[in-house]
């Protein structure tokens, strides 16, 4: 390693992009062009980091497959700032092979990391799990450990572990102190906040009750003996164990919007019973219903009650039907923080990030016409912005959507639980 470059990485070690680039700025061999990338990244400028750390990578020969694994992680870190969730993570899977066999742990526990991250942003909360229990932190670097244990805490919190979040919030902090590294800080500190927001609201017989995880984790818990039609997940399950198995009295609904309709309307009618008329015009959006509607009505409900036999028996009456939690149980239903068809695509938005349609179709599982749909209706609306045009088009939330309006929508992100 010559001079300069040895300059240019301490200087980016330090956090001082502007410097490592007066270092490197004028050259172009491969070690250059990785520094020169991450340092664009530093500066905000992903598109370009990633044109140089791709030129680095190719630059390098067949010797140097050590140097290609580093610039093939950094350019994925790049892609995760993108929001660029879609390509294969094969390239990144060799380079982390490449990189534990020559021992280089830093730079292996960061490929984990960045594999972790994309699967949390696909909400494949059981992959991410599986691929942070291989993590080992020991005596790697005090921003990396933070890093770290602040995904282990995302984590947790979007599958309601809320006891072991705080653990890892706490970790985090001590490692972000010993780094003193602002922008980490900032990052414990908000995520601790979302501990204190609202997350979701609880409808009760005299009005709403805003709930934190903490006290929706409780809410779901079996010692809670309460039925609850979840509007943030779209399902229905009484006593669910949280965490990365499957809940044995969970029932979704999210595919089946006509019956989560129906046993939300019964829900926030219980104990009493709900005309026909009602449940008609909740869940065919009619309010003049005729003898098909009728006939329609008896089908789906006929499907409901099938599907949440083990939870609950909806019973008809002479004017309509009722829903008899089992076990005694009462009924109650979970709204989320905001209203609205499209909460989980502003939820996505909400982090601050330029994400594409393509990736908010994959995040979301849904088409990209429907995504379009959505994000057009929502820029009528003032909800959210784009910037660029065609396939560099990317949308932004405005700021007050999201975790800065006094409320977190981490319930609203796709697969919070995997119960389905």
């Amino acid at each position: 390693m010559d001079s300069l470059i040895a300059a240019s990485a301490r200087a980016l070690a330090a956090g001082d992009a502007l410097g490592a680039l007066k270092h490197v700025a004028l050259r172009d061999d491969p070690p250059a062009l990785a520094l020169r990338g991450i340092a664009m990244a530093q500066l905000g400028e992903l598109l370009r980091a990633r044109e140089l750390l791709r030129c680095a990578a190719r630059g390098f020969g067949a010797h140097e497959e050590l140097a290609r694994a580093r610039c093939v992680v950094a350019e994925a870190e790049v892609a995760l700032a993108e929001r660029d969730i879609g390509g294969s993570p094969r390239a990144l899977t060799a380079a982390l092979a490449t990189l534990e066999a020559h021992a280089d742990r830093a730079n292996a526990l960061q490929a984990r990391l960045i594999a972790a991250r994309r699967l949390l942003l696909l909400g494949r909360l059981e992959a991410a799990e599986t691929a942070l229990a291989q993590l080992d932190t020991r005596g790697l670097s005090a921003s990396l450990a933070a890093v770290a244990e602040l995904t282990i805490a995302e984590l947790a919190l979007r599958s309601l572990h809320v006891g072991r979040a705080r653990q890892a919030l706490a970790r985090a902090q001590e490692a972000a102190r010993q780094a003193r590294v602002p922008a980490l800080l900032a990052e414990v500190a908000d995520m601790q906040a979302t501990l204190d927001r609202p997350a979701a609201r609880r409808l009760c017989a005299d009005g709403e009750q805003a709930l934190r995880l903490d006290e929706v984790a409780a809410l779901l818990a079996p010692a809670s003996h309460t039925l609850v039609v979840d509007a943030c997940r779209r399902g229905i399950g009484a006593g669910v164990s949280i965490g990365m198995g499957v809940g044995a009295a969970w029932q979704s609904l999210a595919r089946r919007p006509i019956l989560f309709s129906l046993a939300r309307a019964l829900a926030e009618a219980w104990p009493e019973e709900i005309g026909r008329e009602a449940l008609i015009a909740c869940a065919f959006r009619t309010h003049d219903p005729d003898e098909s509607h009728r006939a329609r009505l008896r089908v789906e409900i006929g499907r409901l009650r099938a599907l949440v036999a083990t939870l609950a028996k909806i019973e008809a009456t002479p004017c309509g039907f009722i829903l008899k939690p089992l076990d005694g149980r009462a009924a109650t239903v979970l709204l989320p923080p905001i209203d609205g068809e499209q909460a989980s695509l502003v939820a996505l938005l909400s982090d601050g990030a330029a994400w594409s349609t393509s990736a908010l179709a994959l995040a979301l599982d849904a088409s990209q016409r429907t995504v379009q749909r959505a994000l057009a209706e929502l820029e009528v609306e003032g909800r959210v912005r784009s910037i660029g045009r065609a396939r560099t088009q990317r949308w932004l939330s405005p700021p007050l959507v999201g975790t800065t309006a006094g409320f977190t929508t981490i319930l609203l992100l796709p697969a919070t639980l995997p119960m389905e």
